[in-house]
């Protein structure tokens, strides 16, 4: 912090921010929440700032740390319009970078926010360029207790849609009701 804070001023906006935050998810911190501890702080109003901001970066860190899993990448080779060699090698190249797949990821869960609905992405709607001849189909799901995913499947712009979304919406459902089982 830029100014000067007495061990009794940090101890007083520690407690401060734990009375205030404590137990709540981030998505349960609004501005009225924020409005009242600058309030609160009074002429360090600024540190409070800071540390939320600090705060929001962190989560924005943990999100970009997303696991990616990816399987039947072979299977490309099956439709002749990815199987030509410098298609193919990009497209298994883009699977192979789990950082552009991340930040796909992170795209459809902005563009859904989180509301378990399938989106499809047909050629050139898919951002990444190697799968412009290619169509994504993607699934957020929420398991609760702050355990969300995104399943996708890629595949040739001829794929059988309905068959990809009535499996999504399987899996989707299993799901469901496997972690529900569980709660009982």
């Amino acid at each position: 912090v830029q100014e000067e804070l007495t061990d009794e001023q940090i101890l007083n906006l520690n407690i401060l921010l734990n009375s205030n935050l404590n137990g709540l998810t981030i998505e349960e911190i609004n501005l009225e929440i924020i409005r009242k501890m600058k309030e609160q702080a009074g002429s360090h109003g600024q540190v409070v700032d800071l540390v939320l901001n600090e705060v929001a970066a962190a989560i924005r860190a943990d999100d970009d740390d997303l696991q990616i899993y990816t399987s039947g990448a072979t299977n490309i080779f099956r439709y002749p319009e990815l199987a030509e060699g410098e298609k193919a090698s990009k497209l298994i190249g883009t699977l192979e970078q789990k950082e552009v797949l991340q930040e796909f990821v992170s795209d459809v869960n902005a563009d859904q926010q989180g509301d378990g609905g399938i989106q499809v992405y047909i050629g050139d709607e898919t951002p990444i360029q190697s799968m412009k001849d290619c169509s994504v189909v993607t699934a957020n799901y929420d398991l609760g207790g702050g355990l969300r995913g995104t399943v996708g499947i890629i595949g040739p712009k001829r794929m059988d849609y309905e068959k990809v979304l009535g499996t999504l919406k399987n899996l989707m459902n299993q799901l469901d009701a496997a972690f529900k089982k569980d709660e009982r």
